[in-house]
């Protein structure tokens, strides 16, 4: 990866004016990062160009995440017009590496990962826009739009949108609206600062989608990771780990399920997309697991409509790579 044009200009005047820049990671997004490095210190340049990408709501989730005690990349400079921030440096012991480098912390560090989304949901939603019924439809739909002609399949399309609007609306209004929902809440997405004690010890990072919404929703996330395989045991004593801190509402079992589920359809719409749109044919190699995750979750009887759609429209033979 090269540097944005105006990196040069901004690291001087941010007082970084001999530092290198180095490749560290893209996304599936248009945003990139870069390790900014001198003799003394280090630091991460996040890339968001305009106007595909805007890191104020980024810098605006972190403030209210630092604001409470947990481990969001603090601003050290920001050239917002631009697209340029320069943000605390978390270090290279990403999640995903350290537990399947050390497969025996495995179980303590999912631990540590459900606790801080207790200690999170402990707390008032941020002052974010709501996770509607818009939203959840719009990110469902990209299972149609994406995957299904991928695949070769006509669909109904009507159909599919009123089976997720039945099982969803428990999840709309107000009762469902609680908490800070970061929406990529996983094993890449989660830094092990060292240095640093208890929750402080997990740094969070890709909350710029942040909403406000069900305490479900990072649950799943982090549990049926697209990216990484998770062990069905450890998702049960996980989320048993978590309604036992958390004590949720009734019926949370269920919202699990139906989100498990509605982010696993927008996931394979999404992953379908990358490849076949953007040429990003290594998300295919995803689809196979994040179905499975899927499958499951259609299993729990507050799915049946959308069960019944998918047994109507998708083969099972069709549910998983794509060509």
């Amino acid at each position: 990866m090269i540097p944005p044009s105006g990196a040069a200009d901004f690291l001087a005047t941010a007082g970084w004016p001999d530092a290198r820049v180095l490749p560290l990671a893209g996304d599936a997004s248009f945003r990139r990062y870069f390790r900014v490095v001198d003799a003394r210190r280090s630091a991460v340049l996040m890339d968001a160009p305009p106007p595909h990408e805007d890191p104020r709501p980024f810098l605006k989730v972190a403030k209210h995440l630092d604001a409470l005690g947990f481990s969001a990349p603090r601003a050290l400079a920001a050239d917002l017009d631009a697209g340029l921030v320069l943000i605390e440096d978390f270090g290279d012991a990403r999640m995903r590496e350290v537990v399947d480098a050390a497969p025996e912390r495995e179980r303590a560090i999912y631990a540590a990962a459900v606790d801080l989304l207790v200690a999170l949901h402990r707390h008032h939603a941020a002052d974010l826009p709501p996770y509607d019924r818009s939203e959840y439809l719009r990110e469902a739909r990209l299972l149609p739009e994406w995957f299904t002609p991928a695949a070769g399949l006509a669909v109904d399309g009507a159909g599919y949108d009123a089976a997720w609007d039945a099982v969803l609306a428990p999840l709309y209004g107000k009762s469902g609206q609680g908490v800070t929902v970061l929406r990529d809440y996983h094993a890449e997405n989660i830094m092990l600062i060292e240095g640093r004690e208890g929750l402080a010890a997990l740094g969070l990072l890709d909350f710029q989608d942040a909403l406000a919404g069900h305490p479900a929703y990072d649950l799943v996330s982090l549990l049926q990771d697209a990216r990484r395989d998770v062990p069905e045991t450890l998702e049960a004593e996980m989320l048993a780990r978590y309604r036992a801190a958390a004590d949720p509402a009734p019926g949370f079992d269920a919202a699990y399920a139906l989100l498990g589920a509605q982010r696993n359809a927008k996931i394979v719409g999404i992953f379908a997309r990358l490849a076949k749109r953007d040429g990003k044919r290594r998300y295919l190699a995803y689809l196979p697991r994040v179905w499975a995750y899927l499958e499951r979750d259609l299993a729990h009887p507050a799915l049946a409509p959308v069960k019944a759609w998918f047994d109507a429209n998708i083969p099972a033979a069709k549910r998983g790579a794509l060509a």
